[in-house]
């Protein structure tokens, strides 16, 4: 996720320079073909590229706004992890009394909670991350190991111990049903992140934006080489190039769950949430925060 304010134009055209070359060639095509081919015969309406730009800024529009409805919700669904995960931390820490026994139990859910996100976070970004391996037993290690949603079999062992620690006595049925919920929680927003995660965007928009970009250039650069000569092909490139960088702004967060600068923080927000659980149990070995590269952005 991008820190700062200002966006330096090399990043903008690192992200757009292939468009742009093509862009400037089709110009200079429709430039050529209107001087050498048309220019004698009929002229090009202007109505052409005015529909064409209205069309585009519908589809543009729509694309833009459903892309940030994506990774909002994606954002408000890690935001809810954080306090849900704090408040699961805390709830056992507090009811459940205080023993060896209990305080073994407690501490390997608290744990395993951790295992959890990061599984989550591998699972989503498409990536091995080993880390939730520490967190876990050898023997339930290997038992998680053998399912291929490895989150959700983390979640199957926690309210397993939970059970266990209601039948023997050590938690209440209030107490059970405020710990189970926050259970129930985690899966929904384990649900809702691979719901985001494997839909997948109507490719149709997109590609339809995309070909209406380019005959809106081709059009553009027809009509105003009829007044502005060889110019013409410079301003259809820069028009195009604001249609262009906007439509890929857009697209760009259309998977939250990517690991890119326009991506959610997963890695800072995992870090987050695992500091805070350790330092709640009194855990001394403590990672550092995930600190944003080169002040930019965060992963």
């Amino acid at each position: 996720m991008l820190l700062v304010k200002n966006i330096r134009l090399s990043r903008i055209i690192i992200n757009t320079w292939h468009v742009d070359l093509i862009m400037i060639a089709s110009c200079m095509g429709a430039y050529f073909i209107r001087e050498y081919l048309i220019a004698y015969h009929f002229s090009i309406p202007t109505i052409i590229p005015t529909v064409l730009g209205t069309a585009i800024a519908f589809f543009i529009g729509f694309n833009n706004n459903q892309a940030y409805d994506r990774w909002w919700e994606a954002r408000k669904v890690w935001g809810g992890l954080v306090n849900d995960s704090r408040s699961f931390a805390r709830s056992l820490l507090s009811y459940v009394p205080q023993s060896d026994e209990n305080d073994a139990v407690v501490h390997r859910m608290v744990r395993r909670h951790i295992a959890f996100l990061y599984a989550l976070k591998a699972n989503l970004r498409g990536t091995v991350d080993l880390i939730y391996v520490k967190y876990l037993d050898n023997a339930e290690r290997i038992e998680i190991d053998k399912h291929k949603n490895l989150h959700n079999a983390i979640l199957l062992k926690q309210s397993e111990d939970l059970e266990k620690l209601s039948r023997s006595g050590q938690v209440d049925g209030f107490k059970f049903i405020q710990i189970n919920e926050m259970l129930v929680r985690f899966s929904d927003q384990m649900g809702m992140s691979e719901r985001i995660k494997n839909t997948v965007f109507p490719t149709t928009y997109s590609y339809l934006t995309k070909v209406f970009i380019w005959l809106f250039v081709v059009t553009f650069t027809l009509v105003i080489s009829q007044e502005m000569g060889v110019w013409s092909i410079f301003m259809g490139w820069m028009i195009g190039f604001v249609f262009v960088s906007t439509q890929i702004n857009g697209m760009n967060l259309v998977d939250p769950f990517e690991n890119n600068v326009a991506g959610i923080p997963l890695n800072q927000i995992t870090r987050t949430i695992e500091i805070n659980l350790l330092q709640m149990m009194g855990e001394e070995d403590v990672p550092p925060p995930i600190l944003p590269i080169n002040d930019e952005y965060v992963l």
